[in-house]
This record gives structure tokens, C-alpha cells and sequence, in this order.
């Protein structure tokens, strides 16, 4: 019983890596330009976890700004 639980989840684990990787989506290599050392970013509007909308013009000078973009390696 074990072995078949087994088997199944490897099953299962096996068949949805690729399912996951085809809706991971690539940027056009042409659009994306990257912000070269001591340019000012661009402006842009990201939702928090409230779903309030957040610019970047709006924070701006407030105080100290920190962007992380983590792809999700794990």
C-alpha cells in the first residue's frame, strides 16, 4: 500500500513539474531595460497585500525605498 501511495506521488510530482514550467511566462527581452546605477526608476503601480493600490512617485522621498524582485527558487 505504501509503495503504490509512493509511486502515485511520484506519479503525480513528475506530471506537474512541466504543467508548472509551460505557464511560467517570458518577458520580451526587448522591452525590458534594466535602470542603470543613479537613474531614477521609472514610476509604477503595485497592489498590497490589502489590495491598495502603491506608486512609486507617491513613496518617493518619504523615506528610503528597497525593491526585491524573488523569483521563487525553492
Amino acid at each position: 500500500m505504501i509503495i503504490k501511495v509512493a509511486a502515485t506521488l511520484l506519479i503525480v510530482a513528475a506530471l506537474s513539474h512541466p504543467a508548472a514550467l509551460w505557464q511560467q511566462t517570458s518577458m520580451d527581452k526587448k522591452r525590458v531595460t534594466p535602470v542603470a546605477v543613479g537613474e531614477v526608476a521609472p514610476d509604477f503601480t503595485l497592489e498590497d497585500q490589502d489590495g491598495r493600490k502603491i506608486t512609486l512617485a507617491a513613496e518617493r522621498g518619504k523615506r528610503p525605498i528597497v525593491l526585491v524582485f524573488y523569483r521563487g527558487y525553492w
